[in-house]
């Protein structure tokens, strides 16, 4: 009887250690993303030769003319290899058709509604020629930022900004948070010829 007993305790001892009171075990895990290393924002000139305009572009960032078929002289898309983004340029002149170019700018914008838990309107206004309106646009949608600037006569240049992944905002919040201090400074520093 004596081995039996102590046969069931140590049998019982060794149950109750086996065992794992960690609730987290078998529980799946959420999906992580990851690690994002950022470069110090610092900038170089921007002027193509045969546009009536110049801004400062980040220095991880690479201009490329666009060579679509139907793009225009100066359009232009300026890459972030490192984000696997891209920022679409376009430009226009302008003759008496600002209205239409803004309403063109505003309808391709609301065409992210869709997917868009919000899209904010910033008006932009940098005292040098230089006004006009950045769009943030919240939730999945396919461009999280686009804007435009102008001076309201001669120059309209229109922007959005694209990822080549599917649009997750979760996980590209802090690109975008990035990559949107990056246009706020080259919009600031655009200059007309």
């Amino acid at each position: 009887m004596r081995k039996l007993i102590a046969l069931l305790l140590i049998s019982s001892g060794i149950l109750m250690t086996s065992c794992n009171n960690d609730d987290t075990e078998g529980t799946p895990k959420p999906r992580g993303y990851y690690r994002i290393d950022f470069p110090k924002h610092t900038y170089k000139k921007f002027e193509p030769a045969s546009c009536p305009f110049s801004f400062e572009i980040p220095e991880y960032a690479i201009a490329i003319p666009d060579t679509n078929g139907r793009a225009e002289a100066c359009w232009y898309y300026l890459l972030f290899p490192k984000f696997n983004g891209e920022v679409y340029f376009t430009y226009k002149s302008l003759n008496g058709d600002l209205e239409k170019f803004t309403e063109d700018t505003r309808t391709l914008v609301y065409k992210h509604t869709s997917k868009a838990s919000s899209i904010n309107e910033k008006v932009l206004d940098f005292g040098n020629g230089v006004s006009g309106i950045f769009y943030d646009i919240g939730g999945d949608a396919a461009s999280p930022t686009q804007f435009f600037v102008t001076d309201s006569s001669k120059h309209f240049l229109r922007g959005s900004l694209y990822f080549n992944a599917p649009p997750n905002a979760d996980s590209i919040a802090p690109v975008v948070k990035y990559i949107k201090e990056d246009m706020l400074h080259l919009l600031e520093t655009v200059k007309w010829k």
